[in-house]
């Protein structure tokens, strides 16, 4: 498989996070490793491991498999220790293992809510926008229609 990066952008409740499962589901029916996890969650773990010098041992688990699935992408700011640990890990996959995110902005420039050091920022977006396949998801809630249609109120 040749390393990639596709992002699924789009408001909540539209499928992103249902589409990344999909295709990871996939990819492990396929043969590959996978590792599933929230942007935050990835963080707190690593600024874990880090405290403890545990840091090198901890990324690991984000820059082994073959396929890294992080979800939510955009939904919390980053200070710019936090935003370095995912460059970190983004540039330890570049060109060695595939990466497939989510995120509720409407396009990756949207980050710099996120990464809050614009050059962080930029070299992260770099990374994961070249060579990469984005994907606009639908901007209706599919939660929000079916809260709709079974109370019988129109969409």
């Amino acid at each position: 498989m040749k390393p990639a990066c596709s992002t699924f952008l789009g408001p909540p409740g539209v499928g992103k996070t249902m589409l990344a499962i999909g295709l990871a589901v996939a990819a492990c029916r396929a043969g590959y490793t996978v590792y599933f996890t929230t942007l935050d969650d990835m963080v707190r773990q690593l600024k874990a491991a880090d405290a403890i010098g545990r840091l090198a041992a901890k990324m690991k688990t984000y820059t082994r498999p073959d396929v890294l699935v992080l979800d939510e992408v955009g939904y919390l700011p980053l200070d710019r220790a936090d935003a370095n640990l995912v460059f970190q890990t983004i540039s330890k996959r570049y060109e060695t293992g595939s990466i497939l995110l989510t995120s509720n902005k409407a396009s990756p420039d949207g980050w710099t809510k996120t990464f809050t050091d614009p050059r962080l920022c930029a070299a992260i977006v770099d990374r994961l926008t070249y060579d990469a396949t984005i994907i606009e998801t639908g901007t209706d809630s599919y939660r929000l229609a079916h809260s709709r249609a079974q109370q019988g109120t129109p969409a």
